[in-house]
């Protein structure tokens, strides 16, 4: 069982559902990622999302996109995010890390290292899922089979929009979670209705066997309380970005840490 299975078998046992930050890559500092990473950790995050920064960036508004520019303004790109998992990996061994990014820096990737060079190294260093925003299911079976064999889930997003044909074509092949997107737009959107959330969560598990995570639009302790009420995961990014990129260096990771204690506090309430 991975480890990303291990820890959401154990949060459906307790009655409980996961929180899952998501942080761009050497963003706010180059090299304080993974002390931000340890920190998330230990204000209750269940499972870290970590973006690698693209310049492309389809899926993500402004806030998002800023950061992956100042993490590429640094140097940062796949390599390096892989050598930040592994900084990571050192002294935490449990909390799940799952890479959000695209397509691109991953075939880049493998022009320089070979075929499938990604995904073997992305698994030695640690990580333990891949959330390709541009790999649609019906195009990537075979990315995904090498993912699984090496011991990486492979997450696949759904929006409001999503056909029943498309949730079975999620169902088949994704594993470790799959990401509801709550809204039609990018990242950071305000217009969360947790309502209607709530109506789709329960038509996306009748097509999937894996947890349902929901993201986009949760800025704050009380939405990701609400959304814990109807899913099984809760994803916050654009807020933690907002709220790091204002910090200095030194009380970034305890910012981080606070937040995070929070909304932790705020769903299990």
């Amino acid at each position: 069982m991975s480890r990303i299975a291990t820890v959401l078998s154990a949060l459906k046992t307790q009655g409980r559902q996961a929180l899952i930050p998501y942080v761009t890559a050497g963003d706010p500092f180059a090299d304080l990622t993974p002390q931000i990473m340890h920190a998330l950790a230990d204000g209750g995050a269940d499972i870290i999302e970590l973006g690698v920064p693209f310049s492309d960036p389809m899926a993500d508004g402004p806030v998002i996109q800023k950061a992956g520019e100042r993490a590429l303004a640094r140097g940062i790109g796949a390599t390096q995010v892989l050598d930040m998992v592994r900084q990571f990996r050192t002294s935490n061994g449990t909390t799940p890390v799952v890479l959000m990014g695209y397509a691109n820096p991953i075939e880049r990737y493998d022009q320089r290292h070979g075929s499938g060079g990604f995904i073997r190294d992305a698994a030695a260093a640690g990580v333990d899922g891949l959330l390709v925003v541009d790999y649609p299911p019906e195009e990537c079976e075979a990315f995904a089979a090498q993912s699984k064999a090496v011991g990486l889930d492979l997450i696949f997003l759904l929006a409001p929009t999503s056909t029943e044909a498309r949730m079975k074509q999620v169902g088949r092949i994704a594993s470790g979670y799959v990401y509801y997107v709550s809204l039609k737009g990018v990242t950071g959107a305000g217009h969360l209705d947790t309502a209607a959330v709530a109506v789709m969560v329960p038509k996306i598990r009748a097509h999937v066997t894996v947890p349902v995570g929901v993201g986009f639009g949760i800025r704050d302790a009380a939405s990701a309380r609400a959304v814990a009420q109807v899913s099984d995961a809760v994803v916050i990014g654009t807020r933690l970005i907002q709220l790091l990129e204002n910090e200095t260096r030194d009380n970034a990771p305890v910012a981080a840490r606070r937040f995070m204690a929070e909304v932790r506090a705020a769903m299990d309430a």
